[in-house]
């Protein structure tokens, strides 16, 4: 048989349930993962290497009508990456009708020869018959070389949807090392966990505001450390407050809960210093926007 490799985007609008699916397929954290939308700012990649071939996912930003610019340039990188790969899984839910969301996808979809896969996303929840006038819709509307349902949540049938995406892939050699599972770095990495615990431990009144910095991370081999400084900019004093809480509890916990899952990633001890800014608008700075790396 031949080794296969290629590229793979997975799309869908936000909080569909990209980075849970990624995460699962990799059998490891590389997304972060919340209950709220448009968790997902960059395009994470991540490697999955079999004896018989390699697979490249993009986990993308949800694609929706933006309306600021932070937004606009995550719904650019999202549809940017389609046209660089082998393979599209559209991720959706099995609601009884496709809202407006699933329906601004699909008419993107219509214009790119990518052969896709219609990823019908929590199965678990409902009952299958449920799931015919779906179908129907998306047969009319966009032509997918297969129709695939699963629970990114239980991982019912993601094994299955493994062998089907590398038949898609063209015969090649690995992209990546074998022992890679994604290309970003360890510090963008850091900013993730920490912006994660922040949407866990906010709730509603922060998430959307702030974005994660990190001004340090240095690693001390021979004392099994490494330290990291992490700056997070919201856009209003209120916001600080928040985030800061009582005699600084909040950011204490989200310092505390960051800092145990990165131990875990690392494998090795770490020293995690937060600071909290205010930065006015930034979410409509174009250049703050890039400096940030979005």
């Amino acid at each position: 048989m031949s080794y296969r490799s290629g590229f793979i985007a997975i799309i869908g609008r936000p909080n569909v349930g990209k980075s849970t699916l990624l995460n699962h397929l990799l059998g490891q954290k590389v997304s972060i993962i919340s209950d709220k939308p448009q968790t997902t700012r960059n395009r994470i990649v991540g490697v999955k290497t079999l004896p018989e071939g390699q697979m490249v996912f993009f986990d993308t930003p949800g694609i929706h009508k933006a309306r600021n610019k932070l937004n606009q340039r995550m719904v650019q990188t999202a549809i940017g990456s389609l046209q660089e790969v082998d393979l599209i899984f559209f991720m959706v839910e099995p609601d009884p009708e496709p809202g407006e969301g699933d329906r601004f996808i699909a008419e993107h979809l219509q214009q790119i020869k990518t052969p896709k896969v219609l990823v019908i996303n929590k199965i678990d929840l409902v009952k299958k018959d449920r799931l015919i006038p779906l179908l129907s819709f998306y047969n009319e509307q966009t032509q997918f070389s297969e129709i695939f349902p699963i629970s990114a949540l239980t991982g019912e049938n993601i094994d299955r949807l493994v062998p089907i995406a590398l038949s898609y892939l063209p015969e090649g050699e690995p992209i990546f090392p074998e022992d890679l599972v994604t290309d970003q770095p360890v510090r963008f990495l850091a900013g993730e966990i920490i912006r994660e615990k922040v949407f866990q431990k906010t709730h509603e009144e922060i998430p959307y505001a702030v974005a994660v910095y990190i001004d340090t991370f240095k690693e001390e081999e021979e004392k099994n450390l490494i330290t990291i400084q992490a700056t997070l900019f919201v856009e209003r004093d209120s916001q600080k407050g928040i985030l800061i809480g009582q005699k600084g509890q909040m950011l204490k916990e989200i310092g505390k809960q960051a800092r145990e899952e990165l131990e875990t990633l690392l494998g090795t001890r770490v020293f995690l210093e937060l600071w909290v800014k205010v930065k006015k608008g930034w979410g409509k700075n174009d250049a703050f926007l890039t400096e940030m790396g979005y």
